[in-house]
């Protein structure tokens, strides 16, 4: 009898030392593919991020802190109250080490504030699809202001910027593109921006669209067809004028009775603006012809009355 009480405790404690491997083996391996899959996410994670778009330009700071400072000591002095250091450190905060497809609106509202002063009546002047002639005219006609000619859209105009959640939380390689993600950035800046620009505008706004577009000069996917028309306040804004401009030496795809424009006219109507529409408004046809004196199309721009 003692034999066997011996043999089944032996029994025992075998079965439970071999348990007991089992389990340890089981925490090894569930370590081991842990390590595993954690490595392969930072195998995959940097491929990842590598964006379509440029990466944030180089020496951003810099650039940001250099066109604040030019702005309101050369261009508009009686904006010298704003605080360049504060505005720069606003932007950063609106997207250093975050997600750049999860950029939201409350992210800028501080660089909004900031930034923002009031624009004179008569002077709005909107555009899609015509950004090198709107702002050669701007240039040399003072009475007009588009949204880069406004300190946000001055200290932003044609750079990128984007975040990175691992350090140092500003990717310079790459950003995405809207195609990629519409809460980057960039593309929420651009809106929130356009939006306050269209807000603040009164009196007679202009907006300037090129009908030598063959898809039609007024897209409703643009920056101004999507957002800027519809936050135009009819209590504020008396007027529209639409100056429909095309390419010297380009085709003539839509004048001020095309069906686009008839869309933009039905959209404005319905929320009560008068509205006058001009094929190549002349001011800015004869600044086209200053690059182009000899083309056949700026001979009636010189021989008209």
């Amino acid at each position: 009898m003692p034999f066997q009480q011996g043999s089944a405790r032996t029994r025992q404690r075998t079965v439970l030392l071999v348990g007991v491997a089992v389990l340890l083996a089981a925490l090894v391996l569930a370590v081991v593919l842990a390590s595993l899959l954690t490595h392969r996410k930072h195998e995959v994670s940097p491929k990842m991020l590598q964006w379509k778009d440029r990466g944030t330009t180089k020496n951003l700071q810099e650039v940001i802190l250099g066109r604040c400072y030019n702005y309101i000591t050369e261009r508009y002095p009686e904006l010298g109250d704003k605080d360049c250091l504060k505005i720069w450190e606003s932007l950063k905060d609106a997207f250093i080490y975050k997600n750049p497809c999860n950029i939201t609106s409350e992210d800028y509202q501080p660089l909004m504030e900031l930034a923002s002063h009031p624009i004179p009546c008569n002077k709005s002047l909107f555009w899609s699809k015509t950004n090198d002639l709107v702002h050669r005219y701007t240039k040399s006609n003072q009475n007009f202001v588009t949204l880069e000619d406004t300190l946000l859209g001055y200290m932003a105009d044609r750079i990128s910027w984007c975040g990175d959640p691992s350090a140092p939380g500003i990717n310079y390689e790459s950003c995405p593109k809207r195609s990629e993600c519409e809460s980057n950035p960039g593309s929420v800046f651009w809106k929130m921006a356009s939006k306050m620009f269209a807000e603040a505008a009164c009196g007679v706004v202009q907006v300037m669209l090129n009908g030598s577009i063959e898809a039609g000069a007024f897209r409703s996917s643009s920056i101004f067809g999507s957002i800027e028309v519809f936050n135009l306040n009819p209590d504020k804004v008396s007027e529209v004028h639409i100056w429909l401009m095309h390419d010297i030496g380009g085709p003539q795809s839509e004048s001020c009775s095309g069906h686009s424009i008839q869309r933009l006219k039905s959209i404005l109507e319905e929320r009560n603006f008068r509205i006058i529409c001009e094929d190549n408004y002349r001011p800015v046809q004869l600044l086209q012809c200053v690059h182009n004196p000899d083309h056949a199309d700026c001979r009636l721009c010189t021989n008209s009355t």
